[in-house]
């Protein structure tokens, strides 16, 4: 794998710092602005709109700016959207901030998924994209629990400012690792737009929304999920998402290896495996230990079916990945986002801390549901192309067969 590779997971592991530890932060910013803890929850709302917004807009911006260029230009508005959150005065200037910082965050992983498949031969084009996603997935690891403790002890300021420091240094290492890359010729925004014409293309961005939707109807709510029904102490919480944060980095390499081998069985065997392990977490998630494995199989099988869903996406946008490929990537917000709300719902119906994990199974099995759909599709049109080129060929035979002229009799002497 090429050393480009790192300075992208680089900034993907800031982007996904500055994305998740807000989460660990809310009653400290809260506090230090005098509003609510659910007013405070608006940063995260407002951080994951902006994602869905802000990937097609930024990525058709920039289709006439080299991706190179692009990814650095991303980098700064990630830095400045930081700086601004870390001294914001007021807190609808953190608010403005934080939407500043998820503008980049979409097209960010849209086009550099389209780079870093473009640096590696064909075979090894999900492995790629996988190791990109390792920097998003370390972050859950390393970054939000550090930059957490940080925020707890030094100020939540410190911490955006250190996430700042990070893009600084995913932006060093995009200018003087990642090639330069001339914008493709001949493709424009019509091109882009007309990808999203293909079914299949349909097809796996629902699959992502759905798919990763089921991770976050669980995930949202896991920590009453962990304290009120498994037992375990508020402070066990951060290593529990630890844990969870160790089988996202499991998952997205296992996925990145075996989706070059057999994508689409492997979007079978994880979006099942998903299935039942969030139905399954029902029942798990009144032991300690039970809770604590089921947590790591979440993340790791959840994390499992992202190289795969964005390789099926630019495989399918071929020609013209860059639009799509970022709009996959406001996909797994827009799932994220629709999953929360879904589990909420059925928390304030009274059905219990643990019901959110049975509309995780439900989003879940209904992405594989489609996943079957589409490789049914893609099997029936390999056929059809397979007898159009048979009828084809036997056409043609014909046709020489018809204009052969036939041989002279042999003539016979008495």
């Amino acid at each position: 794998m090429p050393l480009a590779l790192l300075a992208l997971a680089i900034g993907a592991f800031g982007i996904g710092t500055t994305e998740f530890v807000i989460m660990g932060l809310l009653p400290e910013v809260a506090a230090g602005y005098g509003v609510s803890i659910p007013t405070a929850g608006l940063l995260v709302t407002g951080y994951a709109l902006g994602v869905v917004l802000g990937a097609p807009v930024m990525t058709v911006l920039g289709t006439r700016i080299p991706r190179k260029r692009m990814l650095m230009l991303l980098m700064g508005l990630f830095i400045a959207g930081n700086v601004l959150s870390a001294l914001a005065p007021a807190f609808g200037v953190m608010l403005a901030g934080r939407v500043v910082a998820s503008l980049a965050h979409g097209a960010f992983f849209g086009i550099g998924s389209v780079v870093a498949a473009g640096l590696v031969a064909p075979e090894k084009k999900a492995g790629a994209i996988a190791m990109m996603f390792t920097g998003l997935t370390v972050a859950n690891v390393v970054g939000v629990p550090l930059g957490t403790l940080v925020g707890q002890h030094l100020g939540w300021r410190v911490t955006f400012l250190i996430v700042a420091a990070l893009g600084v240094l995913g932006l060093l290492g995009i200018a003087r690792l990642v090639p330069e890359l001339p914008r493709p010729e001949g493709v424009r925004v019509r091109h882009e737009v007309a990808a999203f014409r293909n079914v299949q293309v349909l097809l796996a961005m629902a699959m992502t929304v759905l798919g990763f939707g089921g991770v976050f109807a669980a995930i949202t709510y896991i920590t009453p999920m962990l304290t009120d029904v498994a037992g375990f102490a508020d402070t066990s919480v951060t290593w529990l998402l630890v844990l969870f944060g160790l089988g996202m980095v499991t998952g997205n390499l296992v996925g990145g290896r075996y989706a070059d081998r057999a994508l689409m069985p492997m979007l079978y065997a994880s979006l099942g495996a998903l299935a039942v392990v969030l139905a399954l977490f029902t029942l798990t998630a009144h032991d300690k230990a039970g809770a604590a494995v089921t947590v790591f199989l979440i993340g790791a099988l959840g994390f499992a079916t992202v190289p795969p869903l964005q390789k099926r996406v630019l495989d399918q946008a071929a020609g013209a990945p860059t639009l799509a490929s970022a709009v996959n990537i406001g996909a797994f917000n827009l799932g994220n986002a629709l999953a929360a709300w879904l589990g909420g719902l059925v928390i304030t119906a009274g059905l219990g801390w643990t019901a959110p994990n049975w509309v995780g199974a439900a989003l879940a099995a209904s992405a594989l549901v489609l996943a079957l759909v589409s490789g049914a599709l893609e099997r029936r049109t390999a056929r059809r192309a397979a007898d159009g080129a048979a009828d084809r060929a036997a056409d043609a035979s014909r046709v020489v067969a018809a204009g052969t002229p036939e041989a002279a009799p042999t003539p016979v002497h008495h």
